[in-house]
């Protein structure tokens, strides 16, 4: 690891890291009403847009191919650069592959306090960025700096897919079991880490990780409605999948992968403020009789977190189904 001046570490530099630094649900909404809500995008060759609540734009270019574009930066929630520029790198690309497409090529986004933090330890953060991109067959090639008194990274990414084969957040149907293909709990882990400088290795490697061979086996089986779990939780992002789809998640939170150890952290206080914000988001439309604290972990703002499918993916855990929308968007038991 590049060690910075005077025992510095990079999440010192941000009030928060990753994908809990993601305004609120109920913000953006609110703010993308007033900004589009009275000129909606309009064009035939439109597939996927922020009308969906999609995870990337995607435009047909003929009948058998449509282009994916997708951005996604923030600053640090690890100390590690190297780990900093893989799990960032990984979180961006993961749009690509909650449509089921495939990253073709990308830019690196940097913002960079070059006067008070070395330049080599940004270069550790485009090299973790690179070897994800490398892992993922995307050409990184290029991007944009900034001098910004916080440190931020991700990429701008553009990819492929088959317009038969999207994976959308509308098309859940009642009956399609809900399958999440990564434990949850890393911003839980991510603010122990900040407070403590104690990195959880569990943690780091599920960001880190690729949703390529979700992706694929997901559109190799027929699947066609998916979506990944980032700063909104996963009760956030299943919300907004049953909200489009017209029907009501149900989910069986014993069955729900947590890392090792999030949940005695939340116990211990270390919750986010953007988790707690996801369970405020959510409770209107949200029917359980679990604690708080077991809510609390559900809603928890994930980076670069796993896919969640309308579909049964081998290896992953089945965690509820959707159903015929029944009052409440969620249900939790």
């Amino acid at each position: 690891m590049t060690q910075l001046a005077g025992g510095l570490r990079l999440t010192q530099l941000a009030p928060g890291g990753g994908c809990s630094c993601k305004i609120g649900a109920g913000e953006l909404e609110e703010l993308l009403a007033v900004a589009y809500g009275d000129r909606p995008t309009v064009d035939e060759r439109l597939l996927c847009g922020i009308e969906s609540g999609d995870d990337a734009t995607v435009v047909r270019l003929d009948d058998d191919t449509a282009v994916v574009t997708t951005t996604d930066f923030f600053p640090p929630m690890v100390d590690d650069p190297f780990d900093f520029g893989r799990i960032a790198a990984a979180n961006a690309l993961s749009d690509v592959y909650a449509m089921g497409g495939k990253p073709l090529s990308a830019l690196n986004l940097l913002s960079w306090p070059t006067t008070s933090v070395p330049m080599d330890v940004a270069a550790e953060v485009l090299r973790g960025g690179r070897a994800v991109a490398d892992e993922a067959g995307c050409i990184l090639a290029g991007g944009h700096s900034i001098d910004d008194a916080t440190p931020k990274y991700g990429l701008a990414v553009t990819g492929l897919v088959c317009p038969d084969a999207l994976l959308r957040n509308d098309a859940a149907r009642p009956g399609d079991p809900i399958s999440l293909t990564k434990p949850i709990g890393v911003g839980i882990c991510n603010n122990f880490h900040k407070a403590t400088a104690t990195a959880i290795d569990e943690a780091v490697a599920v960001m880190a990780a690729l949703n390529r061979e979700a992706s694929m086996t997901a559109v190799a089986l027929g699947i066609r409605a998916a979506t990944d779990v980032t700063g909104f939780g996963l009760l956030g992002h299943l919300f907004k999948m049953a909200r489009a789809s017209g029907v009501t998640a149900v989910v069986r939170a014993s069955e729900v992968p947590v890392i090792a150890g999030a949940r005695e952290l939340a116990a211990r206080g270390y919750v986010p403020g953007g988790t707690r914000r996801n369970l405020a988001w959510v409770a209107p439309s949200l029917h359980t009789s679990l604690p708080v604290d077991d809510l609390l972990v559900l809603a928890d703002a994930q980076t670069s977190g796993g896919l969640l499918v309308a579909g049964e993916i081998p290896g992953a855990p089945v965690i509820g189904e959707f159903v015929d929308a029944c009052g409440p968007t969620l249900i939790v038991h």
